[in-house]
C-alpha cells in the first residue's frame, strides 16, 4: 500500500520556486532545498525528480502564474494600444521596484544563468518569450486594424522590439540604482506606437 504524502506538493513546488527565484539555480543546493522546503531529500526526488527537474517545474509554474495577467491586459475589448502601454509600463515599474532589483524575472534570470548551456531551460525561456511576442503581436495587429497604429508600422517587428526592451529592462532593473533609466526607456519606446 502506498504511503500518503505528508506534505502538499503544490505548496512545496511554490516554495521551491521562491527559493530558486531568489537565489538562482547554481546557488541553491539540495541541502538548501531540504531545509527550505521542510521535506526530506528522498521525498523531493520521489515527487519532483532531481534538482534540475524541480527547477524546470518551478519555472513552468512561474510562467503559468504570470501568463494569464498578460493575456488579460492585451486582449481587452476596444482599443488595443492602451493594453500594450499598460504592459510595457508595468514591466518597467516591476523592473525598477525594490522586488525587481532583488529577484528580477524568473524567466529572464533563467535565460542569463542557464540559457547558454541548458537546452531544456532555454526551450522554456524561448517558449515564454514566444508567448509574450505573440500576445503583443496580436494586440498590435488589432491596433493597426482599428486605426490606432499607423499603417506603415509592422506589428511583428514592433512586438519583437517591445519583447527585447521588456526583457532588457528586467536585466537593467536588477543592477541599476536609477529607476529613471528603465522608465525613460519604456516611455521612449512607446513613442514608436504613436
Amino acid at each position: 500500500m502506498a504511503r500518503t504524502k505528508e506534505f502538499d506538493p503544490d505548496a512545496v513546488l511554490q516554495s521551491a520556486l521562491e527559493l530558486f527565484w531568489q537565489r538562482g539555480y547554481e546557488a541553491t543546493s539540495m541541502a538548501d532545498l531540504v531545509e527550505h522546503l521542510g521535506i526530506g531529500r528522498a521525498s523531493i526526488y520521489a515527487t519532483f525528480g532531481n534538482k534540475h527537474e524541480l527547477y524546470l517545474k518551478a519555472l513552468d509554474r512561474y510562467s503559468e502564474a504570470h501568463d494569464p495577467l498578460l493575456l488579460c491586459e492585451l486582449s481587452q475589448p476596444g482599443p488595443a494600444l492602451p493594453g500594450v502601454r499598460t504592459v510595457v509600463l508595468r514591466f518597467a515599474a516591476e523592473a525598477a521596484s525594490r522586488d525587481g532589483r532583488q529577484k528580477g524575472c524568473f524567466v529572464t534570470n533563467t535565460a542569463a544563468e542557464l540559457g547558454p548551456h541548458d537546452a531544456a531551460a532555454a526551450r522554456r525561456v524561448e517558449s515564454s518569450w514566444d508567448h509574450i511576442e505573440t500576445l503583443l503581436h496580436s494586440a498590435l495587429v488589432r491596433a493597426r486594424a482599428q486605426g490606432e497604429l499607423p499603417a506603415d508600422r509592422d506589428p511583428r517587428t514592433l512586438a519583437r522590439m517591445l519583447l527585447v526592451l521588456m526583457q532588457g529592462m528586467r536585466v537593467v532593473g536588477k543592477v541599476s540604482d536609477d529607476p529613471g533609466r528603465v522608465r525613460d526607456a519604456a516611455e521612449q519606446a512607446l513613442t514608436l506606437l504613436a
